[in-house]
């Protein structure tokens, strides 16, 4: 790991930005952004379109990393340019933001409540490119959805597995488990989620950080984020308005923010540059306050 990179993450204030939206989640990204999707004809196409716009966030004279600690990216975007450059040095070198890489490759079917990640056949030459390009840590994404023990123990083996193969390739690892929102027991997965993070905590010989929904009770994931095996925990927004997000985070003590829907809520290709800038820059400030609590 770059140590610049690896102090910036540890020490700095600021936020996160999700900009790893992949192929199931594009089209809908794209259609918010003012994109409908009879303008591509392939997939191709779409990554074209979605690369357009990731552009425009990142090279925006409002995105930097006096706000912005750090971007997680899709391989196809790490594997492109921005400026001239391969965007994770184009983020580092000259955003000062450090780059993160979306490594899943999807959710398998729901089974005892939850969504674990698909097989990743190819996660070692994925963290072999990854190496090549500058790329600091990961990100992977598993959902829990109902109060089962054995569903939500099976989530964070999954998790703490790979991310230990992470580990072992020189990257840091953010651990996923994201709760839908919209689970009527939410608070009691919560709780189910807190003990099973502990416990692997507990036995893990280096640092890993952590990607939680926002809790329902406030600063819930302390012991979570006091750990001393825990390098830095950061909130997803998981469907709650930008608004919302940003009051439930505000009142969560040493949490940032890793946003993606919430961060380019209200952005569209059809915006002048600076209506789009304003508007980017009022989002950003929005979520940097809410994460420096």
């Amino acid at each position: 790991m770059n140590d610049e990179q690896h102090e910036k993450m540890s020490q700095a204030r600021g936020f996160i930005a999700a900009l790893d939206q992949s192929g199931g989640s594009t089209p809908k990204a794209l259609k918010l952004y003012g994109i409908d999707d009879n303008e591509w004809a392939d997939d191709a196409g779409m990554f074209d379109l979605v690369h357009e716009m990731r552009t425009r966030i990142v090279s925006s004279p409002v995105f930097h990393g006096d706000r912005i600690l750090g971007a997680i990216l899709f391989a196809d975007t790490m594997d492109r340019d921005i400026k001239g450059r391969h965007t994770a040095e184009y983020l580092w070198e000259v955003k000062g933001v450090v780059p993160f890489l979306k490594v899943d490759t999807g959710l398998a079917e729901e089974t005892d409540g939850v969504q674990l990640m698909k097989p990743m056949a190819g996660l070692d030459d994925l963290l072999a490119r990854a190496k090549d390009k500058g790329i600091f840590g990961t990100k992977m994404r598993s959902v829990i959805k109902s109060a089962s023990v054995s569903g939500v123990k099976a989530v964070v083996d999954q998790q703490f597995e790979i991310g230990q193969q992470i580990l072992d390739a020189g990257f840091m690892p953010i651990i996923e488990p994201e709760i839908d929102i919209n689970c009527s027991d939410k608070a009691m997965i919560e709780d189910m989620l807190k003990k099973e993070l502990l416990a692997h905590l507990d036995k893990m010989d280096k640092q890993v950080m952590l990607k939680l929904t926002l809790p329902e009770n406030d600063n819930h994931y302390m012991d979570c984020i006091e750990h001393p095996k825990t390098f830095r925990v950061a909130a997803l927004s998981g469907g709650y308005s930008r608004e919302d997000s940003n009051v439930r985070l505000a009142r969560q003590n040493k949490m940032v923010a890793s946003f993606s829907r919430a961060l380019t809520e209200g952005l569209t290709r059809q915006q002048s540059d600076d209506q789009f800038d304003k508007l980017l820059d009022q989002s950003i400030q929005g979520i940097a306050d809410a994460s420096n609590t």
